[in-house]
């Protein structure tokens, strides 16, 4: 059970409701009416509490489970305890997600702006929002319904939020439009210059940024995360993309929608990321590239030239994971013989 002081949690739900969130059917001895409490690890579930199995690595978990019920693949539901109830789906990870956020639903029912907050005359703010203490809201900021400005954040002059959107403490937006439903965790710095500078052997002469970030409905950004606005065309980050911590973005960047990109990961300025890639952690990419939609690169992979849609690639410089791998077995090949 989550942490009462840190988490509210709603409910009662029936196992028939939950299974409609879910998007699940249930299994035919169930009993559809009875009443389920909270979610929780297969580990640490008890009668009234909902959990999940999708890696197959923790059948023995769940034979041994004291879960009430549990999400899980029809494949797998042979394995269940005896009483136990099951919701199956061929996805339980998703099924599951939609029933915590269920049990943990992000609700703002009034508006409540700190006393210690600073909101300019003109900024419009929409019903139901909460702006905590030190937060500053600029001149001509849009702010939707039901939104969350962190403590000590900073909302500069123009800046306009979507619906439902919730901005962490000590976060800074400039220049910036941001969608709805859009999750910004502390220390993000959207919207400050980008890195563009005319070079020369005398002097480099800064070149102004006069772009601007767009982030599109639904995506969530990391802690500490940096996204820099464009030099003249925009910064564009793609509706449902999740980036995590400290990951870099610089100016021009077009990331599609539906990106997963994980901490450590810098991505330099102009590069276009097609939708539903996956970046892992560490990797750096060069500027003024073209990564195709549905591309996988393997964590501290360095990407210096453009990759074709749905590769899959590994290494510095990156190439196709097969042939990086090849190269991996060949060089312990030829270390074994040379140490014979």
């Amino acid at each position: 059970m989550a942490d009462p002081r840190f988490f509210d949690v709603a409910g009662p739900y029936s196992l028939k409701e939950l299974a409609k969130i879910s998007g699940g059917t249930l299994s035919g001895n169930s009993d559809g009416e009875k009443q389920f409490l909270d979610v929780a690890s297969l580990n640490e579930a008890g009668a009234s509490d909902v959990s999940f199995l999708d890696n197959a690595k923790y059948v023995d978990s769940f034979s041994q489970s004291s879960a009430g019920a549990v999400i899980v693949r029809p494949a797998i539901a042979s394995k269940a305890p005896a009483g136990m109830q099951l919701i199956m789906m061929n996805d339980p990870y998703h099924g599951y997600a939609r029933v915590a956020r269920a049990f943990y639903p992000k609700k703002i029912t009034e508006k409540v702006l700190s006393k210690t907050a600073c909101v300019d005359e003109t900024a419009l703010v929409g019903n139901s929002c909460r702006i905590d203490s030190g937060a500053v809201i600029g001149a001509n900021v849009t702010i939707g319904n039901g939104c969350w400005i962190g403590a000590n954040s900073v909302i500069c002059m123009g800046v306009a939020i979507g619906n439902d959107t919730h901005i962490g403490p000590n976060v800074t937006l400039e220049r910036c439009l941001i969608g709805s439903q859009v999750i910004i965790h502390a220390g993000v710095r959207i919207g400050q210059d980008g890195f563009g500078f005319a070079m020369g052997p005398k002097c480099h002469l800064k070149v102004p940024q006069l772009g601007r970030v767009i982030v599109e409905d639904d995506v969530e950004i990391g802690a500490n995360t940096t996204i820099d606005r464009g030099a003249g065309p925009d910064t564009i980050i793609g509706a449902g993309s999740k980036i995590d911590n400290l990951v870099q973005i610089g100016h021009n960047v077009q990331l599609g929608r539906g990106c997963v990109v994980v901490s450590q990961v810098g991505i330099s300025g102009s590069t276009v990321i097609g939708e539903f890639s996956a970046i892992g952690g560490q990797v750096g990419i060069a500027g003024h590239l073209e990564i195709g939609p549905g591309t996988q690169v393997a964590a501290q992979s360095g990407i210096m030239r453009n990759v074709a849609p749905g590769e899959k690639i590994c290494g510095t410089p990156a190439r196709p994971i097969r042939e990086f791998m090849r190269g991996v077995a060949l060089i312990e090949k030829m270390s074994k013989k040379r140490g014979k």
